[in-house]
């Protein structure tokens, strides 16, 4: 798999040059060069911010398609807890999973029933007191790529269990297999119905694991209005629903970690209030808390940038429908972890914002940073392309820009020179007058 897959994309005859994207990216990955927006690719995390802000949608998100069932005899859909969030007056989650049945799925697993296995393999890993606390969830593939590249005292944090979209492609396919053994492994499709972009990289590069049972994802937006006029058919919905009030909850912010049952947690969403919480926990300010929740989007999976409702009008819809709900339907019979819950490859940090693997040499290049900043007017305004005076720096020190990409740089020679032009000009006027 390419090391560097991406699922957020940059449309260059969109863009317009206009430096909204470079001052919300989390791992200052963006830069505007020429006229036109450039994503520095080993910084990405694809948290989707960029497509989310970027007012003439010139960031894109890449999915798959509906058609892509065709290459599969069997077909799975592991639709996000999100979904059930985007339909009004919806109060059987049974209409959703049979429309899907309708849009050519021929089976339904609910991500939200995976999500109450998760929260059972989550509380049997807390009580391990040699974990080290807090323990942060691993369930937004953009926060641990963002820990990945920017915290690296914070792995150790995360917690190593594979998210519910994992465990029930998982799930998927052991039922396909014990119903359906005239069909291989291979003529299975298992498609996740996503609210985020960062899922699909989650799919095509995996951190924890090296290949993913998810055979695509489908974005809730480019489904949801076929998927809605299927709904208004179904009569009598096939019982599929295997979730409670716990895997349903797992969709807005706050769900994972009440469903712990513990105190000492704390649950932030937005990527700029997770970088606090973060930088904080890295502080050592939050010794007293045993687990972190923290999703890329406001309002939690809600809020992904592939949904098609507001996400605090999805949260309230999603209240609604919890009230025709068990408190939990799926639940772990081993006492232990299996195996196949747990990510089979350690968190590392990737230095991909290292200046150099010499330390010697990096370190003559944070000089020559330092050096290059206190030139700088200290604005942080973006117009040079970079999202701050010390980004302007580096990327000089880098040979990547140069000084006079600042405007304030750039003005002050032009003054200067056509002061010299200026004074050199009345000098050879006088000298004329006096002849």
């Amino acid at each position: 798999m390419d090391k560097y897959f991406h699922s957020v994309t940059l449309d260059a005859d969109r863009c317009l040059g206009c430096t909204n994207c470079i001052k919300r990216c989390p791992t200052e990955a963006i830069r505007v060069r020429d006229g036109k927006a450039s994503i520095i690719s080993e910084r990405c995390i694809d948290c989707g911010e960029c497509i989310r802000i970027c007012p003439h949608h010139a960031k894109r998100p890449v999915y798959d398609s509906l058609s892509l069932l065709k290459n599969y005899k069997y077909n799975i859909a592991i639709p996000a807890p999100s979904l059930y969030g985007q339909f009004s007056n919806l109060d059987d989650i049974d209409i959703v999973l049979t429309g899907l049945k309708g849009l050519g799925f021929d089976d339904v697993v609910e991500v939200a029933a995976a999500a109450e296995l998760v929260s059972d393999a989550t509380r049997l890993y807390m009580h391990d007191k040699n974990i080290k606390k807090p323990v942060i969830s691993s369930a937004c593939p953009a926060i641990v790529r963002l820990i990945r590249v920017r915290f690296p005292d914070l792995c150790e944090n995360v917690l190593p269990l594979k998210a519910p979209m994992e465990i029930a492609a998982q799930v998927a396919r052991r039922k396909a297999a014990q119903e359906h053994p005239e069909f291989s492994e291979d003529e299975v499709g298992v498609f996740f119905i996503s609210p985020c972009a960062a899922k699909v990289t989650d799919v095509k590069s995996p951190i924890g694991a090296d290949s993913s049972s998810v055979s695509g994802v489908l974005a809730i937006s480019a489904i949801f209005a076929e998927l809605a006029s299927q709904m208004t058919k179904v009569k009598t919905p096939e019982p599929l629903s295997e979730s409670g009030i716990i895997g349903v909850s797992w969709a807005g912010i706050g769900g994972e970690s009440s469903a712990l049952l513990r105190e000492q947690y704390l649950a932030a969403d937005g990527i700029e209030n997770v970088i606090r919480v973060l930088e904080g926990l890295e502080d050592e300010k939050f010794t007293d808390l045993d687990f972190i929740e923290l999703n890329a989007c406001a309002g939690g999976c809600l809020g992904g940038v592939l949904t098609v409702e507001n996400p605090y009008v999805a949260r309230a819809r999603l209240k609604r429908l919890r009230k025709y709900l068990p408190v939990s339907c799926a639940h772990m019979e081993e006492k232990e972890i299996p195996d196949d819950m747990k990510w089979t490859e350690e968190l590392e940090f990737v230095p991909v914002m290292e200046l150099s693997g010499d330390l010697g040499k990096a370190m003559e290049m944070m000089g020559q940073i330092d050096e290059i900043s206190a030139k700088l007017p200290g604005l942080d305004c973006g117009s040079c392309g970079a999202p701050s005076c010390r980004c302007l720096a580096e990327d000089i020190v880098r040979g990547e820009a140069d000084i006079t990409d600042c405007v304030f740089i750039l003005r002050e020679r032009v003054q200067t020179a056509a002061s010299a032009l200026s004074s050199i000009g009345m000098i050879n006027h006088n000298g004329k007058e006096g002849e």
